[in-house]
Protein backbone atom coordinates (compact mmCIF):
# COMPACT_ATOMS: atom_id res chain seq x y z
CA UNK A 1 0.00 0.00 0.00
CA UNK A 2 1.45 3.61 -0.85
CA UNK A 3 1.97 6.26 0.99
CA UNK A 4 -1.18 7.99 -0.24
CA UNK A 5 -3.10 5.02 -0.26
CA UNK A 6 -2.77 5.02 3.25
CA UNK A 7 -3.53 8.33 4.42
CA UNK A 8 -6.48 8.67 2.18
CA UNK A 9 -7.69 5.09 4.39
CA UNK A 10 -7.05 6.45 7.40
CA UNK A 11 -8.81 10.13 6.58
CA UNK A 12 -11.79 7.92 5.33
CA UNK A 13 -11.87 6.07 8.41
CA UNK A 14 -11.50 8.93 10.61
CA UNK A 15 -14.56 10.47 8.76
CA UNK A 16 -16.70 7.57 8.70
CA UNK A 17 -15.81 7.08 12.68
CA UNK A 18 -17.13 11.28 13.10
CA UNK A 19 -20.15 10.41 11.34
CA UNK A 20 -21.03 7.29 13.44
CA UNK A 21 -20.54 9.55 16.79
CA UNK A 22 -22.66 12.00 15.52
CA UNK A 23 -25.38 9.75 14.73
CA UNK A 24 -27.44 11.26 17.61
CA UNK A 25 -31.35 9.76 17.65
CA UNK A 26 -33.13 12.39 15.76
CA UNK A 27 -30.14 12.99 13.24
CA UNK A 28 -30.92 13.16 9.43
CA UNK A 29 -29.93 10.47 7.80
CA UNK A 30 -31.63 11.28 4.32
CA UNK A 31 -34.58 13.40 3.05
CA UNK A 32 -37.00 13.34 0.23
CA UNK A 33 -39.75 15.25 -1.46
CA UNK A 34 -43.11 13.84 -0.94
CA UNK A 35 -45.87 13.07 -3.61
CA UNK A 36 -47.98 16.10 -2.72
CA UNK A 37 -48.03 19.53 -0.43
CA UNK A 38 -50.70 18.13 1.85
CA UNK A 39 -49.30 14.79 3.09
CA UNK A 40 -50.29 13.56 6.20
CA UNK A 41 -50.04 10.06 7.56
CA UNK A 42 -47.43 7.30 7.15
CA UNK A 43 -46.65 3.74 7.08
CA UNK A 44 -44.44 1.30 6.57
CA UNK A 45 -45.26 -2.50 5.01
CA UNK A 46 -41.87 -4.08 5.49
CA UNK A 47 -40.65 -2.80 2.09
CA UNK A 48 -42.32 -0.02 1.44
CA UNK A 49 -43.52 3.43 2.48
CA UNK A 50 -47.09 4.68 2.66
CA UNK A 51 -48.14 8.29 2.43
CA UNK A 52 -51.22 9.75 2.65
CA UNK A 53 -52.62 13.00 1.02
CA UNK A 54 -55.94 14.73 2.36
CA UNK A 55 -55.67 17.22 -1.02
CA UNK A 56 -55.52 14.57 -3.50
CA UNK A 57 -57.22 11.83 -1.28
CA UNK A 58 -54.88 9.56 -2.48
CA UNK A 59 -52.45 6.78 -0.42
CA UNK A 60 -49.12 6.58 -2.38
CA UNK A 61 -46.58 3.50 -2.15
CA UNK A 62 -42.81 4.99 -2.67
CA UNK A 63 -39.56 3.26 -3.00
CA UNK A 64 -37.77 4.05 0.34
CA UNK A 65 -34.81 4.51 -1.38
CA UNK A 66 -35.28 6.97 -3.96
CA UNK A 67 -38.54 8.39 -2.72
CA UNK A 68 -40.63 7.11 -6.42
CA UNK A 69 -43.75 6.45 -6.57
CA UNK A 70 -44.68 2.75 -7.32
CA UNK A 71 -48.22 2.95 -7.32
CA UNK A 72 -51.20 4.78 -5.64
CA UNK A 73 -55.07 4.05 -4.40
CA UNK A 74 -57.78 6.07 -3.47
CA UNK A 75 -57.97 6.82 0.38
CA UNK A 76 -61.59 5.38 1.77
CA UNK A 77 -62.67 8.82 2.58
CA UNK A 78 -61.80 12.36 2.20
CA UNK A 79 -59.36 13.71 4.88
CA UNK A 80 -57.07 10.84 5.17
CA UNK A 81 -54.68 10.94 7.96
CA UNK A 82 -52.57 8.58 9.85
CA UNK A 83 -51.42 4.90 8.21
CA UNK A 84 -50.78 1.46 9.75
CA UNK A 85 -49.65 -1.54 8.27
CA UNK A 86 -51.04 -4.68 10.17
CA UNK A 87 -48.75 -6.94 8.16
CA UNK A 88 -51.44 -7.70 5.72
CA UNK A 89 -53.33 -4.76 5.02
CA UNK A 90 -53.11 -0.69 5.60
CA UNK A 91 -55.46 0.91 7.93
CA UNK A 92 -56.40 4.86 7.75
CA UNK A 93 -57.93 7.14 9.93
CA UNK A 94 -60.41 9.65 8.89
CA UNK A 95 -60.39 13.28 10.32
CA UNK A 96 -63.30 14.27 8.75
CA UNK A 97 -65.74 11.17 8.98
CA UNK A 98 -63.57 10.38 12.68
CA UNK A 99 -64.16 6.56 11.01
CA UNK A 100 -61.07 3.95 11.15
CA UNK A 101 -60.64 1.61 7.93
CA UNK A 102 -59.08 -1.36 6.92
CA UNK A 103 -58.06 -1.45 3.25
CA UNK A 104 -56.99 -3.69 0.81
CA UNK A 105 -53.39 -2.20 -0.50
CA UNK A 106 -53.84 -3.48 -4.34
CA UNK A 107 -56.80 -1.51 -5.36
CA UNK A 108 -58.25 0.39 -2.16
CA UNK A 109 -61.16 -1.73 -1.02
CA UNK A 110 -62.38 -0.99 1.89
CA UNK A 111 -62.60 -4.31 3.98
CA UNK A 112 -63.74 -2.94 7.71
CA UNK A 113 -64.88 0.36 8.87
CA UNK A 114 -65.16 1.22 12.58
CA UNK A 115 -65.43 4.77 14.76
CA UNK A 116 -62.44 6.57 15.61
CA UNK A 117 -62.53 6.61 19.38
CA UNK A 118 -61.72 10.65 19.64
CA UNK A 119 -63.03 13.66 18.17
CA UNK A 120 -59.87 14.54 16.07
CA UNK A 121 -58.17 11.29 15.56
CA UNK A 122 -54.70 11.84 13.60
CA UNK A 123 -52.22 9.53 14.56
CA UNK A 124 -52.43 5.52 13.53
CA UNK A 125 -50.45 2.88 14.65
CA UNK A 126 -50.27 -1.28 14.70
CA UNK A 127 -49.08 -3.18 17.73
CA UNK A 128 -48.89 -6.58 16.49
CA UNK A 129 -52.54 -7.18 18.08
CA UNK A 130 -54.11 -4.02 17.62
CA UNK A 131 -54.23 -0.13 16.65
CA UNK A 132 -53.60 2.99 18.83
CA UNK A 133 -55.21 6.19 17.88
CA UNK A 134 -53.75 9.72 18.41
CA UNK A 135 -56.32 12.53 18.80
CA UNK A 136 -55.15 15.78 18.49
CA UNK A 137 -58.61 17.12 19.65
CA UNK A 138 -58.90 15.71 23.47
CA UNK A 139 -55.00 15.31 22.99
CA UNK A 140 -54.96 11.75 23.91
CA UNK A 141 -53.20 8.52 22.79
CA UNK A 142 -56.04 5.19 22.43
CA UNK A 143 -55.66 1.53 22.41
CA UNK A 144 -58.67 -0.10 20.48
CA UNK A 145 -60.65 -2.89 20.46
CA UNK A 146 -61.25 -3.18 16.89
CA UNK A 147 -64.75 -4.62 17.29
CA UNK A 148 -66.39 -1.50 17.39
CA UNK A 149 -63.42 1.24 18.10
CA UNK A 150 -63.83 2.06 21.54
CA UNK A 151 -60.69 2.60 23.72
CA UNK A 152 -59.87 -0.43 26.01
CA UNK A 153 -56.64 2.51 27.14
CA UNK A 154 -55.78 5.88 27.06
CA UNK A 155 -52.78 7.82 27.98
CA UNK A 156 -52.52 11.64 28.14
CA UNK A 157 -50.65 13.01 24.83
CA UNK A 158 -47.16 14.26 25.81
CA UNK A 159 -47.70 18.02 25.04
CA UNK A 160 -50.79 20.02 23.32
CA UNK A 161 -51.18 17.23 20.34
CA UNK A 162 -50.80 13.77 18.62
CA UNK A 163 -50.09 14.55 14.90
CA UNK A 164 -47.98 11.05 14.32
CA UNK A 165 -47.70 8.05 15.52
CA UNK A 166 -45.83 5.07 15.47
CA UNK A 167 -44.34 2.01 17.56
CA UNK A 168 -40.81 0.22 17.60
CA UNK A 169 -42.35 -2.98 18.80
CA UNK A 170 -41.63 -2.17 22.50
CA UNK A 171 -42.39 1.90 23.00
CA UNK A 172 -44.55 4.06 21.09
CA UNK A 173 -43.44 7.41 19.06
CA UNK A 174 -45.65 10.89 18.87
CA UNK A 175 -44.93 13.47 17.28
CA UNK A 176 -46.26 17.17 18.03
CA UNK A 177 -46.32 20.09 15.27
CA UNK A 178 -46.62 23.16 18.05
CA UNK A 179 -43.50 21.49 20.22
CA UNK A 180 -41.52 20.23 16.45
CA UNK A 181 -40.37 17.22 18.82
CA UNK A 182 -40.64 13.35 18.56
CA UNK A 183 -41.77 11.50 21.75
CA UNK A 184 -40.34 7.81 22.79
CA UNK A 185 -43.40 6.82 25.33
CA UNK A 186 -43.63 3.74 27.78
CA UNK A 187 -46.97 2.56 26.14
CA UNK A 188 -47.66 0.90 29.94
CA UNK A 189 -47.80 4.15 31.77
CA UNK A 190 -47.99 6.65 28.87
CA UNK A 191 -44.64 8.46 30.41
CA UNK A 192 -42.10 10.09 28.10
CA UNK A 193 -38.91 8.87 28.13
CA UNK A 194 -36.70 10.32 26.08
CA UNK A 195 -37.72 13.49 23.33
CA UNK A 196 -36.09 13.98 20.02
CA UNK A 197 -35.74 17.20 17.69
CA UNK A 198 -38.70 16.83 14.93
CA UNK A 199 -36.16 16.94 11.15
CA UNK A 200 -38.79 20.46 10.40
CA UNK A 201 -41.12 22.45 11.45
CA UNK A 202 -44.41 20.70 10.97
CA UNK A 203 -43.50 16.86 11.73
CA UNK A 204 -46.99 14.81 11.09
CA UNK A 205 -46.53 11.40 10.10
CA UNK A 206 -44.43 9.02 11.61
CA UNK A 207 -43.47 5.10 11.26
CA UNK A 208 -40.28 2.43 11.99
CA UNK A 209 -38.97 0.23 9.50
CA UNK A 210 -37.21 -1.81 11.79
CA UNK A 211 -33.85 0.27 12.19
CA UNK A 212 -35.29 3.96 11.64
CA UNK A 213 -37.91 6.42 12.18
CA UNK A 214 -39.63 8.27 9.07
CA UNK A 215 -40.97 11.55 9.62
CA UNK A 216 -43.46 13.00 7.24
CA UNK A 217 -42.70 17.02 8.05
CA UNK A 218 -46.03 19.10 6.60
CA UNK A 219 -44.13 22.38 5.90
CA UNK A 220 -40.63 21.20 3.93
CA UNK A 221 -43.26 18.95 2.10
CA UNK A 222 -40.43 16.37 2.79
CA UNK A 223 -40.33 12.84 4.51
CA UNK A 224 -36.68 12.33 6.45
CA UNK A 225 -35.08 9.14 7.63
CA UNK A 226 -33.87 9.93 11.26
CA UNK A 227 -31.89 7.94 13.68
CA UNK A 228 -33.72 6.01 16.69
CA UNK A 229 -30.69 4.81 18.37
CA UNK A 230 -26.84 5.30 18.19
CA UNK A 231 -23.94 5.05 20.75
CA UNK A 232 -24.60 8.47 21.41
CA UNK A 233 -25.71 9.13 24.88
CA UNK A 234 -26.76 13.05 24.95
CA UNK A 235 -26.59 15.99 22.56
CA UNK A 236 -25.36 19.52 23.40
CA UNK A 237 -26.87 22.63 21.78
CA UNK A 238 -27.53 26.67 22.44
CA UNK A 239 -24.03 26.90 23.86
CA UNK A 240 -23.53 30.10 25.43
CA UNK A 241 -20.14 31.46 26.37
CA UNK A 242 -19.84 34.13 29.63
CA UNK A 243 -18.08 35.54 32.56
CA UNK A 244 -19.37 34.51 35.65
CA UNK A 245 -18.51 36.66 38.83
CA UNK A 246 -19.16 34.84 41.89
CA UNK A 247 -18.53 37.30 45.55
CA UNK A 248 -19.05 36.17 49.05
CA UNK A 249 -18.87 39.47 51.18
CA UNK A 250 -18.95 39.63 54.74
CA UNK A 251 -19.31 42.95 56.52
CA UNK A 252 -18.73 43.37 60.40
CA UNK A 253 -20.85 45.72 62.51
CA UNK A 254 -20.32 46.33 66.34
CA UNK A 255 -18.07 47.03 69.11
CA UNK A 256 -15.79 44.08 68.82
CA UNK A 257 -13.85 42.11 66.24
CA UNK A 258 -14.07 39.13 63.82
CA UNK A 259 -11.59 37.68 64.98
CA UNK A 260 -11.50 34.26 62.41
CA UNK A 261 -13.27 34.20 59.07
CA UNK A 262 -13.20 30.83 56.63
CA UNK A 263 -14.39 31.14 53.49
CA UNK A 264 -15.27 28.03 51.42
CA UNK A 265 -16.05 28.40 47.25
CA UNK A 266 -17.23 25.25 45.64
CA UNK A 267 -15.18 25.39 42.27
CA UNK A 268 -16.62 24.30 39.09
CA UNK A 269 -15.30 21.63 36.93
CA UNK A 270 -15.39 20.54 33.25
CA UNK A 271 -19.01 18.31 32.68
CA UNK A 272 -20.53 17.10 29.42
CA UNK A 273 -22.52 20.13 29.10
CA UNK A 274 -19.97 23.16 30.49
CA UNK A 275 -16.21 23.67 29.60
CA UNK A 276 -14.38 26.09 32.44
CA UNK A 277 -12.57 27.99 29.97
CA UNK A 278 -10.50 30.61 32.57
CA UNK A 279 -10.86 30.66 36.48
CA UNK A 280 -9.18 32.91 39.56
CA UNK A 281 -10.06 33.82 42.65
CA UNK A 282 -9.27 37.15 44.22
CA UNK A 283 -7.51 37.43 46.82
CA UNK A 284 -4.82 35.13 45.66
CA UNK A 285 -3.64 33.56 48.95
CA UNK A 286 -6.38 30.38 48.96
CA UNK A 287 -6.03 27.17 49.03
CA UNK A 288 -7.39 24.21 46.53
CA UNK A 289 -8.78 21.60 48.97
CA UNK A 290 -11.35 18.28 48.26
CA UNK A 291 -13.96 17.17 50.88
CA UNK A 292 -15.54 13.69 51.00
CA UNK A 293 -17.55 13.55 47.89
CA UNK A 294 -13.97 14.83 45.93
CA UNK A 295 -15.74 18.61 45.55
CA UNK A 296 -12.86 21.10 45.30
CA UNK A 297 -13.28 23.70 47.24
CA UNK A 298 -10.96 27.36 47.51
CA UNK A 299 -10.37 28.22 51.19
CA UNK A 300 -9.74 32.16 52.03
CA UNK A 301 -9.06 32.16 55.96
CA UNK A 302 -9.00 35.93 57.37
CA UNK A 303 -8.20 37.02 61.31
CA UNK A 304 -9.23 40.18 63.39
CA UNK A 305 -11.43 42.34 60.97
CA UNK A 306 -12.61 45.61 62.77
CA UNK A 307 -15.62 46.80 62.48
CA UNK A 308 -17.19 48.33 59.36
CA UNK A 309 -14.84 46.55 56.96
CA UNK A 310 -15.89 44.21 54.34
CA UNK A 311 -14.24 41.19 53.10
CA UNK A 312 -14.65 40.23 49.36
CA UNK A 313 -14.36 36.50 48.30
CA UNK A 314 -14.37 36.23 44.53
CA UNK A 315 -13.90 34.02 41.78
CA UNK A 316 -13.82 34.60 37.85
CA UNK A 317 -14.95 32.29 35.72
CA UNK A 318 -15.06 31.97 31.93
CA UNK A 319 -17.08 29.23 30.62
CA UNK A 320 -19.17 27.68 27.82
CA UNK A 321 -22.29 26.43 29.07
CA UNK A 322 -24.74 24.17 26.60
CA UNK A 323 -28.11 22.75 27.09
CA UNK A 324 -27.81 19.20 27.06
CA UNK A 325 -30.08 16.28 26.15
CA UNK A 326 -29.24 12.75 27.53
CA UNK A 327 -31.25 9.82 24.93
CA UNK A 328 -31.87 7.51 28.13
CA UNK A 329 -33.24 3.61 26.68
CA UNK A 330 -33.96 1.99 30.22
CA UNK A 331 -33.83 -1.40 28.18
CA UNK A 332 -29.92 -0.59 28.05
CA UNK A 333 -29.31 0.38 31.36
CA UNK A 334 -27.27 -2.16 33.26
CA UNK A 335 -28.36 -3.41 36.99
CA UNK A 336 -27.71 -2.04 40.71
CA UNK A 337 -25.07 -4.53 40.65
CA UNK A 338 -23.03 -3.12 37.91
CA UNK A 339 -22.40 -0.16 39.93
CA UNK A 340 -18.88 0.72 40.97
CA UNK A 341 -18.48 -0.05 44.22
CA UNK A 342 -16.77 3.15 45.44
CA UNK A 343 -19.99 4.85 43.55
CA UNK A 344 -22.10 2.86 45.43
CA UNK A 345 -20.85 2.74 48.88
CA UNK A 346 -20.12 6.68 49.23
CA UNK A 347 -23.59 7.93 47.31
CA UNK A 348 -26.10 5.40 49.12
CA UNK A 349 -25.22 6.44 52.47
CA UNK A 350 -27.15 7.69 55.21
CA UNK A 351 -26.81 11.66 56.20
CA UNK A 352 -28.78 13.75 58.56
CA UNK A 353 -30.95 15.20 56.07
CA UNK A 354 -31.71 11.90 54.73
CA UNK A 355 -32.50 9.82 57.60
CA UNK A 356 -32.61 6.73 55.21
CA UNK A 357 -33.17 4.45 58.04
CA UNK A 358 -36.06 6.17 59.36
CA UNK A 359 -38.95 3.62 59.55
CA UNK A 360 -41.11 6.07 57.46
CA UNK A 361 -38.51 6.25 54.62
CA UNK A 362 -37.97 2.14 54.83
CA UNK A 363 -41.95 1.67 54.58
CA UNK A 364 -42.69 4.51 51.85
CA UNK A 365 -39.35 3.39 49.66
CA UNK A 366 -41.09 0.11 49.69
CA UNK A 367 -44.57 0.93 48.92
CA UNK A 368 -43.30 3.23 45.90
CA UNK A 369 -40.31 1.05 44.51
CA UNK A 370 -42.50 -2.41 45.18
CA UNK A 371 -40.20 -5.30 43.26
CA UNK A 372 -38.54 -3.37 40.66
CA UNK A 373 -35.47 -3.45 40.03
CA UNK A 374 -34.47 -1.70 36.90
CA UNK A 375 -32.66 1.13 37.73
CA UNK A 376 -34.46 4.26 35.66
CA UNK A 377 -37.70 2.68 36.97
CA UNK A 378 -37.03 2.67 40.33
CA UNK A 379 -35.49 6.44 39.88
CA UNK A 380 -38.52 7.34 37.74
CA UNK A 381 -40.99 6.10 40.08
CA UNK A 382 -39.36 8.06 42.55
CA UNK A 383 -39.41 10.76 41.08
CA UNK A 384 -42.88 10.98 40.10
CA UNK A 385 -43.94 9.98 43.65
CA UNK A 386 -41.91 13.10 45.18
CA UNK A 387 -43.38 15.10 42.23
CA UNK A 388 -46.79 14.38 42.82
CA UNK A 389 -46.96 14.64 46.84
CA UNK A 390 -44.84 17.38 47.38
CA UNK A 391 -45.60 21.36 46.67
CA UNK A 392 -43.05 24.07 45.89
CA UNK A 393 -43.56 25.93 49.40
CA UNK A 394 -40.47 27.73 51.12
CA UNK A 395 -41.02 27.12 54.78
CA UNK A 396 -37.87 28.04 56.05
CA UNK A 397 -34.77 25.95 56.84
CA UNK A 398 -33.76 22.40 55.21
CA UNK A 399 -36.35 19.76 57.02
CA UNK A 400 -35.01 16.59 56.85
CA UNK A 401 -36.88 14.09 53.94
CA UNK A 402 -39.16 12.24 56.47
CA UNK A 403 -40.99 15.84 57.64
CA UNK A 404 -41.19 17.18 54.54
CA UNK A 405 -42.42 13.67 52.81
CA UNK A 406 -45.32 13.61 55.45
CA UNK A 407 -45.81 17.52 55.71
CA UNK A 408 -45.92 17.66 51.72
CA UNK A 409 -44.41 20.97 50.98
CA UNK A 410 -40.67 21.93 50.21
CA UNK A 411 -37.49 24.10 48.61
CA UNK A 412 -36.02 23.02 45.91
CA UNK A 413 -33.24 22.01 48.48
CA UNK A 414 -36.02 20.02 50.73
CA UNK A 415 -37.19 18.14 47.11
CA UNK A 416 -34.04 17.03 46.75
CA UNK A 417 -33.50 15.67 50.11
CA UNK A 418 -35.89 13.78 50.53
CA UNK A 419 -35.42 12.01 46.49
CA UNK A 420 -32.90 11.68 47.42
CA UNK A 421 -33.66 9.77 50.57
CA UNK A 422 -35.88 7.40 49.05
CA UNK A 423 -33.39 6.56 46.19
CA UNK A 424 -30.65 6.32 48.63
CA UNK A 425 -32.85 3.55 50.84
CA UNK A 426 -33.82 1.78 47.44
CA UNK A 427 -29.97 1.32 46.97
CA UNK A 428 -29.70 3.50 43.76
CA UNK A 429 -26.93 5.84 43.83
CA UNK A 430 -27.68 9.06 44.03
CA UNK A 431 -26.27 13.18 45.14
CA UNK A 432 -27.14 16.97 44.70
CA UNK A 433 -25.75 19.68 42.29
CA UNK A 434 -25.53 23.46 42.97
CA UNK A 435 -25.39 25.89 40.56
CA UNK A 436 -25.40 29.89 39.86
CA UNK A 437 -28.25 30.40 36.91
CA UNK A 438 -28.71 32.65 34.57
CA UNK A 439 -32.32 34.94 36.27
CA UNK A 440 -33.61 35.82 32.86
CA UNK A 441 -31.55 38.38 30.83
CA UNK A 442 -27.93 37.52 29.37
CA UNK A 443 -26.26 40.01 32.13
CA UNK A 444 -28.18 39.08 35.35
CA UNK A 445 -27.56 38.75 38.94
CA UNK A 446 -28.13 35.19 40.57
CA UNK A 447 -29.12 35.37 44.62
CA UNK A 448 -31.23 32.46 45.10
CA UNK A 449 -28.85 29.77 43.11
CA UNK A 450 -30.72 26.94 42.68
CA UNK A 451 -30.02 22.42 43.15
CA UNK A 452 -31.53 19.58 41.91
CA UNK A 453 -30.78 15.58 42.26
CA UNK A 454 -28.89 13.09 39.64
CA UNK A 455 -29.16 9.74 39.93
CA UNK A 456 -26.18 7.22 38.86
CA UNK A 457 -27.67 4.86 35.99
CA UNK A 458 -25.14 2.26 34.65
CA UNK A 459 -23.98 2.47 31.30
CA UNK A 460 -24.81 6.59 31.19
CA UNK A 461 -23.50 7.75 34.42
CA UNK A 462 -24.65 10.88 36.56
CA UNK A 463 -28.20 11.81 35.35
CA UNK A 464 -29.63 15.20 35.95
CA UNK A 465 -33.30 14.48 37.38
CA UNK A 466 -35.29 17.06 39.14
CA UNK A 467 -38.67 16.52 40.49
CA UNK A 468 -39.42 19.75 41.39
CA UNK A 469 -38.83 20.84 38.19
CA UNK A 470 -41.13 18.09 36.89
CA UNK A 471 -43.86 19.22 38.97
CA UNK A 472 -46.21 19.79 36.22
CA UNK A 473 -48.61 18.46 34.15
CA UNK A 474 -47.76 17.46 31.07
CA UNK A 475 -45.77 14.15 30.09
CA UNK A 476 -43.56 16.03 27.90
CA UNK A 477 -42.36 18.78 30.70
CA UNK A 478 -41.89 15.89 33.16
CA UNK A 479 -39.58 14.13 31.31
CA UNK A 480 -37.67 17.21 30.44
CA UNK A 481 -36.56 17.08 33.79
CA UNK A 482 -35.04 14.13 33.68
CA UNK A 483 -32.02 13.93 31.75
CA UNK A 484 -32.45 17.75 30.46
CA UNK A 485 -30.95 20.95 31.20
CA UNK A 486 -30.55 24.23 29.77
CA UNK A 487 -27.67 26.26 29.09
CA UNK A 488 -28.82 28.73 32.15
CA UNK A 489 -26.95 26.50 34.88
CA UNK A 490 -22.78 26.71 36.41
CA UNK A 491 -22.97 23.79 38.51
CA UNK A 492 -20.21 24.42 40.67
CA UNK A 493 -21.02 22.01 43.58
CA UNK A 494 -21.22 18.18 43.40
CA UNK A 495 -22.45 17.12 46.78
CA UNK A 496 -23.28 13.74 48.16
CA UNK A 497 -24.53 14.98 51.59
CA UNK A 498 -23.15 16.96 55.12
CA UNK A 499 -19.26 18.25 53.46
CA UNK A 500 -16.43 19.23 55.83
CA UNK A 501 -16.16 22.53 54.02
CA UNK A 502 -19.65 23.05 52.77
CA UNK A 503 -21.86 21.87 55.40
CA UNK A 504 -25.55 21.46 53.98
CA UNK A 505 -24.68 24.23 51.74
CA UNK A 506 -23.17 24.40 47.66
CA UNK A 507 -21.86 26.90 45.97
CA UNK A 508 -20.06 28.84 49.02
CA UNK A 509 -20.54 28.20 53.14
CA UNK A 510 -18.34 30.23 55.81
CA UNK A 511 -17.32 29.99 59.30
CA UNK A 512 -16.32 32.17 62.13
CA UNK A 513 -15.32 33.49 65.42
CA UNK A 514 -16.43 36.94 66.82
CA UNK A 515 -15.96 39.11 69.71
CA UNK A 516 -18.95 39.55 72.17
CA UNK A 517 -21.02 42.03 70.62
CA UNK A 518 -20.23 42.15 66.99
CA UNK A 519 -22.73 40.90 63.68
CA UNK A 520 -21.49 40.04 60.76
CA UNK A 521 -23.67 40.48 57.48
CA UNK A 522 -22.87 38.48 54.70
CA UNK A 523 -23.81 38.58 51.00
CA UNK A 524 -23.27 35.76 48.43
CA UNK A 525 -24.26 36.49 44.30
CA UNK A 526 -23.07 35.52 41.07
CA UNK A 527 -22.79 37.84 38.30
CA UNK A 528 -23.59 36.69 34.65
CA UNK A 529 -21.87 38.67 31.45
CA UNK A 530 -21.83 37.21 27.91
CA UNK A 531 -18.65 36.73 26.27
CA UNK A 532 -17.79 37.87 22.62
CA UNK A 533 -17.05 35.01 20.68
CA UNK A 534 -13.55 34.24 19.24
Amino acid sequence: MTGISKNVLIAVTFILCCQHMQAYPGKIMKSFPLPGKFCTGMAFDGHHLWIADYKTDLIYKLDPESGNILYQIPSPGFWPMGLAWDGENLWNVDKQQKKIFKIDSQDGTVLLTIDAPGSQPEGLTWDGTTLWVGDAGNQTIMKIDLSDGTAVKKLDAPARSVNGLTTDGQYLWSSDRYLNEIYMIDPKSGEVIMIVDAPGPYPRGLAWDGKYLWNVDYQTDSVYQIVRQDEETFRLKETRKAQITFTHQAKVYGKGVLKNLDVFIAKPENMPQQKILDISFSPQDHILKKDRWHQQIAFFNYQNIQPNETVESMMMIQAEVSAVRYFIYPDKICPLESVPAEISQLFTANGSKYMTDDPYIQNLVKEIVGDEKNPYWIARKIFNYVRNNLEYLMEGGWNVAPVVLQRGTGSCSEYTFSFISLCRAAGLPARYVGSLVVRGDDASLDESWHRWPEVYLPNYGWIPIDPQGGDKPLPRDQAMNIGNLPNRFLITTQGGGDSEYLGWYYNVNEKYRTEPQVQVHIEAFGEWEPLEND
